[in-house]
């Protein structure tokens, strides 16, 4: 078992896409009659670009695009300067105003992050079919789908993409594209680039001069200049700046929680949706601040020379702070990302201190939350069939060394593998030691927090798993991204395509978009879908038979 271990615990987190290496290549043609909805009757014409044809005003200048399937699309619009430079650790700037009309009809720069070996690994390059495209710190660029140029005031969802705070992009996956959203919806779909890593979210602010306060926030100020951008634009695409959804996942889940407990957030925000990421706390700025005086050591500057940062190649600075970063984790004697990486702070000016939604009245207390995570989130053995013959000890002694992103259980791992295996007695090691790695612990802290305020909050938990590789893939993470966003034909290698997840996209998709208008995701092609309390942990089990239980994994998720 050595080698399967090894294999399996080197898999178990950088294999999930949503944290640091998922994207995608885009596909137009693979969606169904079904999900495309248009043109079905004929052979006519699908693409239309010309001197006027889909040409939208912004208070910049005016952007043409192209209709695709009957659907407008914009691509790469810029909503803020370019970072590099002097604007590097600065706040986003706006874009200078152009005179010309502006081409959207390509992808934005993805924000600058570590490229090299991205496609190695050749079966999770064919499950994701990644897709970056250019890299510069001219990122700051958003796309937009919309049925049509027009007043009619359509809700908007702005989707924030997973990667951690370290990779990613606002395409790389096909079941992140809206086309098929905006047309089953009739909504605006958004999706945006923004400032990642060490360039995103290095704290100078202890070494810097007032210049640098912001410095380990203003990747999250990207976010927030992106939904200034909706509210001062969005009705020129025939959205409703006063209907805003904001959803991601994995790490574009944390982003999500986070821009929702931002003062600067306020009014932007109507409801919002975090999948298999949360979170309920930003940085400890003393560790964030430690962390940028050993980024000024290892790049051999004095604080004197602090601006020096912003001249270094981006490359280069992404690799001394990752060595600054690898240091102080040494030092500190953890290796809890969370604690100690470069991701939103709580400086107290653009992030609070304390724990997210903890005031009844504060940031977002009247939002409506709907929140899921999978059953499968790490460690699905899609290329490691041995690994489905494991025995219940097996999985004891693995989960003593990994479970899941943070580490192992040490001696309670067995206790804790025989309370989930009592929850799920038809399950075997490899799926009990797979959920208990998934438990979801950080879902539940999320939701029990945000309903001491004022709004309700929805939990669901994904279990549908695909008929691929065996069957060995499962509930992954990411996995559900394309049945939210109805783009379980494009996302061919996620789901297999065709009637069966496309049966359950129908009704999830058909959830959120309740959900976008209201504030409550019940609709006709689901059970009645309760609000969650503490009490009761009510949630939704999506699946091929959707159904409400109370708390599923109590159990073993209170043991851990």
């Amino acid at each position: 078992m050595k080698t399967n271990r090894r294999n399996f615990f080197q898999t178990m987190g950088a294999g999930a896409a949503g944290l640091g290496l998922a994207s995608t290549l885009p596909i137009a043609s693979c969606a169904s009659p079904s999900e495309e909805n248009s043109n079905n009757d004929s052979d006519g014409q699908l693409l239309f670009i010309g001197d006027n044809i889909a040409i939208a005003d912004t208070v910049y200048g005016k952007v043409k695009g192209f209709i695709l399937r009957d659907i407008f699309q914009f691509r790469g619009i810029p909503y803020g300067a370019d970072t590099g430079g002097k604007n590097r650790f600065m706040p986003p700037q706006k874009p200078k105003p152009w005179d010309d009309i502006f081409p959207a009809v390509w992808w934005g720069n993805t924000a600058p992050q570590i490229m090299d070996g991205r496609y190695a690994n050749a079966y999770a390059s064919f499950v994701d079919h990644w897709n970056y495209d250019d890299v510069s710190e001219d990122c700051l660029r958003l796309n937009v789908w919309t049925p049509a140029i027009d007043d009619k005031k359509r809700p908007v969802m702005v989707w924030y993409h997973g990667g951690g705070y370290t990779n990613g992009n606002g395409i790389e996956q096909d079941g992140y594209m809206g086309e098929n959203l905006a047309r089953k919806g009739d909504i605006v779909f958004v999706s945006i680039n923004h400032r990642l890593g060490p360039i995103g979210f290095s704290d100078l602010s202890g070494i810097g001069s007032e210049k640098y306060k912001h410095s380990g926030n203003v990747g999250a100020l990207d976010m927030i200049a992106a939904l200034e951008w909706v509210k001062e634009n969005i009705a020129n695409f025939g959205g409703d700046p006063g209907n805003v959804t904001i959803m991601g996942q994995s790490g574009g889940g944390a982003k999500v929680c986070t821009l929702a407990a931002m003062p600067a957030a306020k009014g932007l925000i109507h409801k919002f949706v975090p999948l298999s990421g949360s979170s309920i706390q930003a940085m400890d700025q003393e560790m964030s601040q430690k962390l940028g005086a050993y980024v000024l050591k290892e790049a051999g500057l004095k604080p004197s020379e602090i601006d020096k940062l912003q001249d270094i190649p981006w490359k280069e600075y992404i690799l001394i702070a990752n060595k600054a970063q690898q240091k102080l984790t040494a030092e500190v004697g953890t290796t809890d990302f969370f604690r100690f990486g470069f991701g939103p702070v709580a400086d107290e000016i653009n992030i609070p201190k304390e724990t997210f939604y903890s005031d009844p009245d504060g940031v977002s207390s009247d939002v409506p939350m709907m929140i899921c995570t999978t059953f499968h989130e790490w460690g699905a053995a899609r290329t490691m069939p041995e690994l489905e013959k494991i025995t219940a000890d097996d999985a004891k002694e693995m989960l003593k060394e990994r479970a899941g992103f943070r580490g192992g259980l040490g001696d309670k791992a067995p206790e804790v593998y025989d309370a989930y295996a009592r929850t799920f007695p038809d399950k075997k090691p490899i799926e009990i030691m797979t959920l208990v790695s998934s438990n979801r612990k950080g879902v539940v802290e999320t939701a029990t927090a945000k309903i001491k305020q004022n709004a309700p909050v929805y939990v669901a938990w994904f279990g549908w798993e695909p008929p691929l590789f065996d069957n060995r893939m499962r509930a992954f993470h990411c996995l559900d991204i394309c049945f939210w966003y109805y783009n379980t034909n494009l996302m061919l290698t996620h789901t297999g395509g065709g009637a069966r997840p496309r049966k359950l996209s129908e009704k999830m998709s058909d959830a959120l978009l309740s959900f976008m208008r209201t504030g409550n995701p019940n609709c006709s092609s689901m059970p009645e879908w309760p609000s969650f309390s503490a009490e009761n942990g009510e949630t939704m089990i999506l699946n091929d038979v959707c159904e409400v239980k109370n708390d599923p994994d109590k159990e073993g998720r209170e043991m851990l």
